[in-house]
């Protein structure tokens, strides 16, 4: 116990030194003016410190890329371009209808591929095989536990 109370008080005390200095540092009035890098003597920028893009030119950006004919305006074909590239991905057929089986199509190809013996039924195997595979952690090993022998113990051993 007494251990515990000398590191608080101890603790203490370095935090009130700090303090104390950081204080006096600061009432010297002194502040040193930032050092000045040989990139920016010959007028280069600096990289530590990349500038970082506005809310309003990420929206430019956007509205640049929804205007395709580059008119300044955002017509709705304009707007519904991207849609109409996933629509047409679905429809396989290209009647411009998306049926039932083409907006499936993943879906009834993965039970397709699952049902094994083609009874249109998945057996509680076959349905395993249709589970997601989720990524495994990078590393699931924990280090070995450290082993802090007692104080008279390190004696006895030598």
């Amino acid at each position: 116990m007494g251990r515990f109370l000398a590191g608080v008080a101890s603790a203490l005390l370095l935090m009130a030194a700090g303090i104390f200095i950081w204080r006096s540092q600061a009432d010297a009035g002194e502040i040193a003016p930032p050092p000045v890098s040989e990139k920016a003597s010959l007028g280069l920028f600096d990289v530590t410190d990349p500038p970082q893009a506005t809310e309003k030119t990420r929206e430019e950006k956007r509205f640049s890329r929804y205007d395709r004919d580059k008119n300044g305006g955002v017509a709705a074909a304009e707007y519904l371009f991207s849609r109409r590239k996933a629509y047409a991905k679905l429809d396989v057929n290209g009647d411009g209808k998306l049926s039932f089986d083409e907006y499936a199509v993943k879906t009834i190809t993965k039970f397709n591929g699952a049902d094994k013996d083609r009874s249109g039924v998945l057996t509680p195997v076959e349905f395993l095989t249709t589970r997601v595979v989720r990524a495994k952690p990078k590393s699931t090993k924990c280090p070995p536990p450290l082993r802090i022998a007692p104080i008279g113990e390190e004696e006895a051993e030598t």
